[in-house]
């Protein structure tokens, strides 16, 4: 067994961030390390073994049964690879070393009928498959299930709606976080989806079933019954590789959910900013902000978020790559394709981080009530604009773009300009309470109240995804 310093490792996810992320990097290791490769390339073929057995219908069936289902524990993964150094190939040293812990009479089905890449891609789909299941998921799912909280409970707290980085009309914080409730939501159901249809394969060396085809008459059902040992399906069509379609898919949801949660961190960030402090990330009170500034304390968690999606999205080119692979099967993706893991990882740390910050956002109501109202009324400009049209003004937006520029000349409130206008005012006060029942002064002196369907809005989308989570994590239980 070698062991190393982890400091002497090159990957920052080898030391850097597996220091901050010890118990998930800890679980990711049971699906992605290479150690946990070979254990699933044993799982496919303790599976295959099983189906051998029985097809055979042997004797002490039972016993032998047993041994195949023990290989997970008894096979070492060291084992294999000093077995590699003589055989110079992966799979038929695991094959040596796996026949070193069965009976005679059973050894020569050990692999019978696969190919390397039956074993290699059912592995990785079955890995994949767990490892979006049993860590993904459940990082998404708490994810989601904490924007709902906040979605829910900010729902009729105000704020200014911005585009273009200015204050456009008001709308509510719960409002605004629903929107990745949404996003996030759609995503996470995805993926659940595409990592439910990761597929197998025991077709052999061309996809055409020629090896198996010489062990029993119906090789398309040893394959199905193969593969319902590892609760996989077929790939409907094989070549030596599984169709790369199922897994790409997968790849490219789970990267469209880390651009979801890298631009709700970017949102974050912007919050925070010295001119704005609507929210804040919890600070510890031994954390530094700064080598020499002492009173900052930097958004940094978000800002993280962010920079490991920089670093890993672009590398949905590789798998779009890897989709390639020529005459039924090269090796051109021999090594992009294990980076996958690493891709995974980077992911996986992104949710532990985005969830840490949702899980200590403190929310500054009364910023965001300052904030609404930095402006004046200058806010409901469109709603003074839309009323006057309704009221049969053919050259409402113009009138009300003038008044604007006045108040930003002199200071003043759009209501004061408005009511000095008294025919433009008489039309924009009996339009509003026609329409809404309000007063006018008293909805323009509480911006607030010009916030559409935000509130409902967040709620709904709340109730929504709360129940959409509830029957995804049921089906992941059940």
């Amino acid at each position: 067994m070698i062991t190393r310093n982890i400091f002497l490792n090159i990957s920052p996810l080898d030391h850097r961030y597996f220091l901050s992320n010890k118990e998930l990097f800890e679980e990711l290791s049971n699906y992605l390390s290479e150690e946990a490769s070979i254990k699933y390339c044993v799982k496919v073929e303790a599976a295959l073994l099983k189906t051998h057995i029985i097809m055979n219908n042997h004797d002490d069936c039972e016993k032998l049964i047993k041994e195949a289902e023990s290989l997970e524990n008894t096979v070492d993964p060291a084992k294999v690879y000093e077995e590699e150094e003589k055989t110079q190939h992966n799979i038929r040293a695991l094959v040596n070393v796996i026949k070193e812990h069965l009976s005679d009479s059973i050894k020569p089905y050990v692999h019978l009928g696969a190919t390397s890449v039956d074993i290699l891609d059912t592995a990785t789909s079955l890995k994949i498959r767990d490892v979006t299941r049993n860590v993904l998921l459940r990082l998404l799912i708490e994810i989601e299930e904490i924007l709902i909280k906040i979605a829910d409970t900010e729902a009729g707290t105000p704020q200014v709606g911005r585009t273009h980085g200015q204050h456009a009309v008001p709308i509510t914080f719960g409002f605004a976080i629903s929107e990745y409730v949404s996003r996030l939501g759609k995503s996470i159901i995805k993926i659940k989806e595409a990592s439910d249809d990761l597929r197998g394969k025991l077709a052999g060396a061309v996809g055409a079933y020629n090896s198996t085809s010489l062990i029993v008459k119906d090789p398309v059902k040893m394959e199905e019954e193969t593969l319902s040992y590892l609760s996989l399906k077929p790939s409907e069509h094989s070549t030596q590789l599984i169709e790369p379609e199922y897994l790409l898919r997968l790849l490219l949801e789970i990267n469209t959910a880390f651009g979801i949660i890298a631009n709700l961190a970017d949102d974050l960030r912007h919050l925070q900013r010295s001119e704005i402090t609507e929210i804040r990330e919890m600070f510890t009170e031994t954390q530094v902000g700064s080598s020499t500034m002492p009173q900052k304390r930097n958004p940094w968690n978000s800002e993280h978020v962010k920079s490991l999606w920089k670093a890993f999205c672009p590398r949905v080119i590789t798998f779009y790559m890897d989709q390639i692979s020529e005459h039924q099967r090269d090796l051109s993706n021999s090594a992009s394709s294990r980076f996958v893991a690493d891709y995974i990882a980077g992911f996986a740390a992104a949710l532990n981080r985005i969830r840490k910050v949702l899980s200590t956002l403190y929310v500054d109501k009364k910023k965001m009530k300052d904030n609404l109202v930095l402006t004046g009324d200058l806010v409901l400009a469109e709603a003074a604009y839309i009323l006057l049209s309704c009221s049969g003004e053919a050259d409402a937006h113009e009138k009300i773009r003038k008044i604007t520029l006045e108040c930003e000349k002199s200071g003043e409130k759009l209501s004061a300009l408005l009511k000095k206008n008294k025919e433009v005012w008489e039309k924009v006060s009996n339009q509003l309470n026609k329409t809404t029942g309000l007063d006018a002064s008293d909805f323009f002196d509480n911006p607030e109240l010009y916030r559409g369907q935000s509130v409902n809005k967040a709620k709904s989308l709340a109730e929504k995804y709360q129940r959409e989570m509830l029957v995804l994590k049921e089906k992941m239980n059940g």
